[in-house]
């Protein structure tokens, strides 16, 4: 599942839910990413995204992730407008029947995620407002997947 929201939530609900029933799974990961204030230098963050586009996109990676690494399920839930410092932005949780499939796929999830996937960003901050671009980390943790 892929959902893009405004409104926060909470990682803890999602992870239970996520987990609930589970009697042949082995593993599974969650990942919670926050927005950060960059010691006062990010007042809040803003993400766009293009509506129906962006949770196609995310959901076309989401479903060759679950092939790719025999994933039994996954949720993507990611957050879009203004985020404060210290809320969460993104949680991605993946199942599979053993510990290193759920580990890669998570990470693999959050790396398109982070780089690849059809997000605008910007920062704002005491100094105004500037559009952000994945760092040059952001794309090589990328393209160890390709």
């Amino acid at each position: 599942m892929v959902r893009l929201q405004s409104e926060p939530f909470d990682s803890g609900a999602l992870l239970s839910a996520f987990c609930s029933d589970r009697n042949q799974t082995g593993a599974v990961v969650s990942f919670s990413g926050l927005a950060r204030g960059e010691a006062g230098a990010v007042g809040a963050l803003e993400l766009e995204a293009y509506p129906g586009f962006t949770e196609a996109e995310i959901g076309r990676i989401a479903t060759a992730a679950k092939a790719r690494f025999a994933l039994q399920d996954l949720i993507v839930v990611h957050r879009i407008g203004r985020i404060a410092p210290g809320e969460t932005i993104v949680f991605v949780a993946t199942a599979a029947a053993h510990r290193r499939a759920a580990f890669e796929a998570a990470d693999h999830l959050m790396d398109y995620l982070k780089s690849r996937a059809p997000f605008w960003k910007k920062e704002h901050g005491p100094h105004g407002a500037r559009w952000i671009e994945p760092t040059d980390q952001d794309r090589t943790d990328a393209a160890r997947w390709d």
